[in-house]
């Protein structure tokens, strides 16, 4: 996503990281607590600038993660048939000491679908690593009816968030450069 915005200049690390989450979070504090501590995790430069980020799917409050196998997908996926969801997204900014961190909701309609359709869609893969098994960036936008809110958050990285959290750091995305 980057990439997209002119980007080109990064390294992709990614932090073994185990969350650890305190009871009673609400969806955006529990993003933004994973965020949080893959930045803490990150072994980087005192001058680098870290991005880090998480994002997961909330149904009636419940957390849909990556589905386990097939039948986990189809089981999440039958859930948020016809059904409004939120999906966030905790983006954590860190330069040396200083972490800024922040989060995206974005609420997303899916449209009826048979079991069948399911089942193609399943087929293809798509959904084994998406948290609630589906992502907007390829064939699962056809099983949304509506997104209300930033699409870029479904997919993964809220670039409006995050270019104003950059911002306070001195980088602009639309320049791709520290001042």
């Amino acid at each position: 996503m980057l990439r997209q915005v002119g980007v080109t200049d990064f390294t992709i690390r990614v932090p073994d990281v185990e969350e650890v989450l305190p009871d009673g979070l609400s969806p955006r504090e529990t993003v933004e607590a994973v965020s949080r501590q893959k930045a803490e995790a990150s072994d980087a430069a005192p001058d680098e600038l870290i991005i880090t980020a998480d994002t997961m799917v909330f149904l009636d409050g419940l957390r849909l993660g990556k589905p386990r196998d097939e039948s986990d997908a189809l089981r999440m996926l039958t859930a948020l048939q016809g059904r409004r969801h939120t999906v966030c997204t905790g983006v954590t900014v860190r330069n040396g000491p200083r972490f800024l961190t922040r989060s995206e909701a974005t609420d997303v309609t899916f449209r009826p679908a048979s079991r069948d359709t399911l089942l193609r869609y399943i087929a293809t893969g798509e959904p084994m690593d998406k948290a609630g098994a589906y992502g907007l960036q390829e064939r699962g936008v056809l099983l949304v009816e509506r997104v209300d809110g930033d699409f870029t958050n479904v997919i993964g990285l809220p670039l409006p968030l995050l270019d104003r959290m950059l911002a306070e750091f001195d980088f602009h995305l639309l320049s791709s450069r520290r001042k």
